[in-house]
């Protein structure tokens, strides 16, 4: 299953979007290269976009909360805070054992709680910023 940035999940708000379909292109090449029998090849490089990925993109997010006076700043907070440690952890268990149907599972998982998030919490702060 490939993921697309369907309307439900567009918010309207150029730099979020674009972000979010880095995002998916990321993950997505993942899935491609697990098709081809190449997945482990690709999951260290995915997980370390990831990291990558998060930190720019959640100070992205909050810069624009902050300036904004965003009234669900602190729970949005919390949440990437949470997230971003959850992700490095599985980063780190991922260089100690290496890459595993198990780690591919996980690292799914997370794109999926992610990709909840943008359709529930981003969508929120979208329709703030646009007033």
């Amino acid at each position: 299953m490939r993921y697309e940035l369907t309307q439900d999940l567009l918010t309207g708000n150029n730099l979020i979007d674009t972000e979010h379909k880095q995002l998916f292109a990321a993950i997505n090449d993942l899935l491609d290269a697990c098709a081809q029998g190449k997945g482990r090849e690709k999951l260290m490089d995915t997980a370390k976009f990831l990291n990558n990925y998060v930190n720019k993109h959640f100070s992205d997010e909050e810069k624009l909360q902050v300036s904004s006076n965003y009234p669900g700043y602190p729970p949005h907070k919390t949440f990437h805070d949470g997230y971003k440690r959850q992700l490095s952890d599985a980063t780190q268990q991922l260089l100690a054992e290496g890459p595993t149907v198990h780690a591919l599972g996980q690292l799914n998982q997370m794109a999926a709680v992610l990709i909840s998030h943008i359709r529930t919490e981003d969508r929120k702060l979208a329709k703030h910023l646009k007033g």
